[in-house]
Parts: structure tokens; C-alpha cells; sequence
């Protein structure tokens, strides 16, 4: 059932649930990272952690995108510095 799951997954170019899409430091001299994970069905959320992603982490705030592509996008807009982290994931 599994390899059934994942060969539909791969038609449709989506990651597994967890996948990890995207991962940044916000700052070279912070342990602040914006990363995306994938929920399995398209979509994905952005969160900015603090600490050591994926074991011992503390989310300061995260937002869940219909889309990884958007998330990505989001998400690089954030570790560019293009839009701050607030007025991205609210």
C-alpha cells in the first residue's frame, strides 16, 4: 500500500508528509531557521524555529500554505529578507 502511495505522490510531484522542502538560517550570526515541511497532500507549512530542527526545536510562528510552491516561495521570501516573518506567517 505504502509503494502505491508513494508512486501516486510522485506522479503528482509531491513530497511525503514531513519532507523537508526548504531550510535557511534567517541570520549567519542567529540559530533562527525558516523551514518548510510538506504535509503529504500538496500543501506545506513555514514555520521559523529556534534551536536544534528537527529534535529539540521551539516554533515561534508558522503558517500552512495550499501549495509547497507557494510555501517555497514564502519561505525564501523570509530567509532574503525580501518580507518579514510577521507579515508572512501573521
Amino acid at each position: 500500500m505504502q509503494a502505491e502511495v508513494d508512486a501516486i505522490r510522485a506522479k503528482l510531484g509531491i513530497e511525503a508528509p514531513g519532507g523537508l522542502l526548504f531550510r535557511e538560517p534567517l541570520s549567519p550570526c542567529d540559530d533562527e531557521e525558516v523551514v518548510v515541511e510538506a504535509d503529504g497532500f500538496g500543501g506545506a507549512t513555514v514555520s521559523v524555529v529556534q534551536g536544534n530542527f528537527p529534535m529539540d526545536y521551539l516554533t515561534h510562528r508558522s503558517k500552512k500554505f495550499e501549495t509547497e510552491q507557494a510555501a517555497i516561495k514564502a519561505a525564501e521570501a523570509i530567509a532574503d529578507g525580501v518580507r518579514e516573518p510577521q507579515n508572512v506567517l501573521g
